[in-house]
């Protein structure tokens, strides 16, 4: 058999018997030779029953390389995995820093809070403007952030996933730079707007190289990293907003998110590229040198051979045809039919902003000093009770993601899902009765069991969708597409929440009541369940159009055979 290799633009075909013995090469044993044209290639994969009979494997004695023959398809969490997951999520850090840094400082920067205006070597204590401006200001970062996704997915996927985060860093550092030295209104937007760009890129590509690199049983703890690495980065924002909320030293805070930028592109050099990605760049020696470190000590071959052959058959699909555009995957004008798997992406990443967390991520200073009446010298006094509270909801939202992340594999998505956005909405409730009735202390409440429920599910399981229920060839373009839907929600959301919060008032969580029981309903009805399959499993199941597939009277399809079957155009 011959083999295509590849070097920057040229191409040459080699026998397999002249390849150096240790170099890796497509598996024979389980990839078939190109179908004709108008047909499907098949491979042989150990799916369904097959799968489940691997998952309780034995570990024998080392072999003469030292490497144990546990199936490392099913491994837990190991040390260098974590390590890796960390460094790349630094970018999810710095998305935190960047939403969070804003809220305590708000007052002092858009009513001048802390004292009439001052300059002090060319710049203003406080750049005072109107609350409609300001949440416009506020909500330029996720407008920034849906431009970034746009193009986040496709440059991913020409650059690599860890090229892209160091290029995505400039991003970061600019907008900072700009923030930091901000004199007027203009250049304070253009900022938030610079250093959203830096955020829609890390949201897609942090998830998408968490994803790839994790093993089935840590999928679900990886994918949960996004929203976890957010969360601390706007909890440390605001512990440090406490002591930076002051003019002029609100600027230093804003430029902390430089240094996060330039520390992470220097750890960006120590850790491997996705080994899904070398693969379909044909880099298959380095793919496999890149998953045994990320395996280490146990057995990969059968790992890397499921691993090429669902890559190379989906290649194979792309030689014979052009790789579907996002419009024909989106509209189901493919061989498979995937439009129920990218509405629930898509679904998913839209619920996860109109529940209205980020508003309160965003505006819980302003909101908690209204339901607690504080003077304007009272809000001088910095820290306030209501800056004190924010920094806590912060937190316990950090504490949320960690207990979702580890019953995530247990429970189930969708069982996660429905428990997480029920909670919400009954927490939305509370916060307008306690409203109502202006009673502080129970708004605070309300708003900490909010944030706590709605983080343990809700808020990073659309995170892992995309990367769990789509193939290789639709996930960058969906994944985009996916990200920019949330961003571009969290636009709206950010620019609306101060108007309703002064039209609607005690009521201003009301709307957030019905979008939550919205979720619910999804979750109950329309949620695809990706716990412990692969993602060719997950097609298989539920391919076809928009449609109930959950529930009590629905009709679960039998398991697929663990013999050869056709898979097309399905990359794991």
């Amino acid at each position: 058999m011959a083999t295509q290799k590849t070097t920057g633009s040229s191409a040459q075909t080699i026998a397999d018997d002249d390849l150096p013995p240790s170099q890796p090469t497509r598996p024979e044993s389980i990839y078939h030779a190109p179908a004709a044209a108008g047909s499907t290639p098949s491979f042989t994969s150990t799916t369904s029953a097959a799968n489940a009979k691997l998952k309780d494997f034995d570990v024998a004695e080392g072999d003469e390389r030292g490497i144990s023959h546990t199936d490392s398809r099913y491994s837990h969490m190991n040390r260098p995995l974590l390590l890796f997951a960390i460094t790349a999520a630094i970018s999810s850090i710095n998305y935190g820093w960047i939403i969070g840094s804003i809220n305590i400082p708000a007052l002092v920067i858009e009513e001048c809070a802390g004292g009439p205006q001052t300059w002090t070597h060319g710049f203003p204590s406080c750049i005072p403007m109107s609350s409609t401006l300001w949440g416009l200001v506020v909500g330029l970062t996720p407008l920034g952030a849906w431009a970034g996704s746009l193009l986040s997915g496709v440059a991913a996927d020409r650059f690599g996933r860890k090229r892209m985060l160091m290029y995505n860093n400039a991003s970061f550092v600019i907008g900072a730079l700009l923030a930091g030295t901000a004199t007027t209104i203009a250049q304070l937007a253009v900022a938030r707007f610079v250093s959203g760009i830096g955020c829609g890129v890390a949201a897609n590509v942090v998830s998408t190289y968490c994803s790839e690199t994790s093993t089935v049983r840590s999928r679900g703890f990886l994918g949960g990293f996004q929203q976890l690495m957010i969360l601390v980065g706007l909890f440390l924002s605001q512990v440090v907003s406490i002591g930076l909320s002051k003019a002029p030293l609100w600027r230093a805070l804003f430029a902390v998110s430089a240094a996060i930028a330039i520390g992470q592109t220097l750890l960006l050099f120590f850790i491997p590229e996705s080994p899904k990605f070398l693969v379909t760049m044909g880099r298959y020696e380095e793919a496999h040198a890149v998953l045994q470190r990320l395996r280490k000590g146990l057995d990969i071959s059968l790992e890397y051979e499921d691993l090429v052959a669902v890559l190379e058959s989906s290649h194979q699909d792309t030689t014979r045809a052009p790789k579907p555009s996002m419009w024909q995957v989106v509209s189901g004008n493919t061989e498979v039919d995937l439009r129920h798997l990218v509405f629930s992406a898509l679904f998913l990443m839209l619920a996860q902003q109109w529940s209205g967390a980020k508003g309160v991520m965003f505006y819980s200073t302003e909101i908690l000093t209204d339901r607690f009446h504080l003077t304007d010298e009272q809000a001088k006094q910095i820290p306030t009770i209501a800056q004190l509270l924010t920094l806590g909801i912060g937190g316990i939202g950090a504490v949320a993601v960690i207990i979702g992340m580890n019953i995530l594999d247990k429970v189930g998505r969708r069982s996660v899902l429905v428990v997480s956005s029920l909670a919400t909405s009954i927490c939305a409730a509370l916060i307008v009765v306690g409203s109502a009735l202006d009673i502080g202390p129970m708004v605070a409440t309300a708003m900490y069991v909010f944030n706590l429920v709605f983080q343990a599910g809700a808020g990073f399981i659309p995170y892992l969708c995309a990367s769990e229920l789509l193939p290789y060839y639709a996930l960058g373009s969906i994944s985009g597409l996916a990200t920019s839907v949330n961003c571009l929600t969290l636009f709206v959301v950010s620019f609306i929440f101060p108007i309703l919060d002064k039209a609607l008032k005690a009521y201003l969580f009301v709307p957030f009541i019905a979008t939550n029981l919205i979720t619910f309903l999804f979750g109950v009805f329309m949620m695809p369940e990706a716990k412990g399959k692969s993602i060719t499993e997950v097609v298989e199941e539920y391919q076809g159009p928009v449609r109930i597939v959950a529930g009590p009277f629905v009709r679960r399809k039998a398991s697929a055979s663990p013999a050869t079957f056709t898979a097309p155009k399905v990359a794991d």
